[in-house]
C-alpha cells in the first residue's frame, strides 16, 4: 500500500475488554457499544479471564449486533493487565481501546476515542461517576479523572489514566510489551508512565466518556485503597530512578496526622467512607514500605 492509500485509509479500531465473572453488567457495557459508529472497521474482543458465570456465553449473544466480536479465553493466568494482552494480540485494529465489562461506555464515545487517535498516538477518555453509582458512593470517590487526565501528586510526576479509559496505537502498546501482568494493581499507571518516558504524551480525547463504577460500601472503598496505598509504594521504588522526585519522611507523618485529627469523621455516615478511604490509603502506603524497604509514608 502506498503512503497516500496508507494516509486516506479509515483507521481500524479494537475495543479490547477484560471479563472476569462481570455477567450482571457485561451486558449493559455491550449494549452501549452496540450503538457506537464509527467510519471505519471496528471490532470488540472480550478477554475473557476465567469467568464461571456465562460471561462468555453473554458476550456471544451481541455476536449479531456489533460488527465484529471475538471471545478470547485469557483464563491462563488471572488479572487485568494480563487479560488486556491477550485481547490485544488477538485484535486486529491499528489501534487498541481499552474499557472494561463493569462500566459504560459514553454516547459517541468510539467516535471520540477514534478522532483523538487520528491525530494522537495515546489518548484517555474523561471519566463520569454519576451515572452508575449511588450519589453517596460517587460523593465518596470525589471527582476522578473529570478532564481525561489524573495529576500524579505524591510525588509529583507524570499524568496517568485508568486503563478502561485508554486509547493507543497498536505499534506503541507492542513496543512497550503491553501491560507488566506482574502488577495486579496499578498496572495502568505504569503502563501510562512507560509510554510517556518513552517520548509519547498522553493526551485527553475531547468528548470520550466512560461511565465508571464503583465498588460499593466503606469496606470496598477501604480494601481497594488499601491496595492502591502499597502499589503506589511500588511504582515508587521502581520510577525513583526515571524521574520521580523523592519523597521527604515529614511529609507522609503530616498525613497521618490529619488523618488522626480527622478522625471523628468515621462517626459521620456521609463522612465515613471516604475517612475510611484515607486510613486504607495510609495502611497500604506503610505496608508496601515494609515490603519495599522503602521510605514513602
Amino acid at each position: 500500500m502506498s503512503d497516500s492509500e496508507s494516509t486516506h485509509r479509515p483507521l481500524s479500531l479494537s475495543v479490547v475488554i477484560p471479563c472476569r465473572d462481570a455477567a450482571t453488567t457485561l451486558g449493559e457495557q455491550l449494549e452501549a457499544l452496540a450503538g457506537q459508529r464509527w467510519h471505519g472497521p471496528w471490532e470488540v474482543v472480550i478477554a475473557d479471564n476465567g469467568s464461571t458465570d456465562g460471561s462468555a456465553a453473554l458476550a456471544e449473544s451481541f455476536r449479531d449486533r456489533l460488527p465484529s466480536l471475538v471471545v478470547v479465553d485469557a483464563s491462563e493466568r488471572r488479572g487485568p493487565g494480563h487479560a488486556r494482552n491477550r485481547g490485544a494480540a488477538e485484535a486486529t485494529g491499528d489501534a487498541l481501546l481499552f474499557t472494561d465489562a463493569d462500566d459504560r461506555v459514553g454516547e459517541g464515545w468510539l467516535a471520540a476515542m477514534g478522532r483523538a487517535l487520528e491525530e494522537h498516538d495515546f489518548v484517555a477518555a474523561r471519566y463520569d461517576a454519576t451515572l452508575l453509582n449511588p450519589e453517596a458512593v460517587a460523593r465518596s470517590r470525589g471527582s476522578f479523572q473529570a478532564d481525561g487526565l489524573i495529576p500524579y501528586t505524591y510525588p509529583p510526576f507524570l499524568d496517568h489514566a485508568g486503563g478502561s479509559s485508554l486509547g493507543v496505537q497498536r505499534v506503541l502498546h507492542e513496543a512497550i510489551g503491553g501491560f507488566d501482568e506482574e502488577l495486579p494493581a496499578l498496572e495502568d499507571t505504569d503502563y501510562c508512565w512507560r509510554i510517556q518516558i518513552g517520548g509519547t504524551p498522553l493526551v485527553p480525547a475531547p468528548g470520550a466518556v466512560v461511565h465508571v463504577r464503583y465498588r460499593g460500601g466503606a469496606s470496598g472503598l477501604f480494601r481497594q485503597s488499601f491496595t492502591f496505598g502499597v502499589y503506589n509504594v511500588l511504582l515508587y521504588a521502581r520510577y525513583r530512578s526515571r524521574g520521580m522526585p523523592r519523597l521527604a519522611p515529614w511529609s507522609g507523618l503530616a498525613r497521618w496526622g490529619k488523618l488522626v485529627l480527622t478522625a471523628p469523621k468515621v462517626l459521620v455516615p456521609s463522612a465515613r467512607a471516604a475517612w475510611l478511604g484515607q486510613l486504607g490509603w495510609r495502611l497500604g502506603r506503610l505496608w508496601g514500605c515494609l515490603r519495599c524497604r522503602v521510605l514513602a509514608l
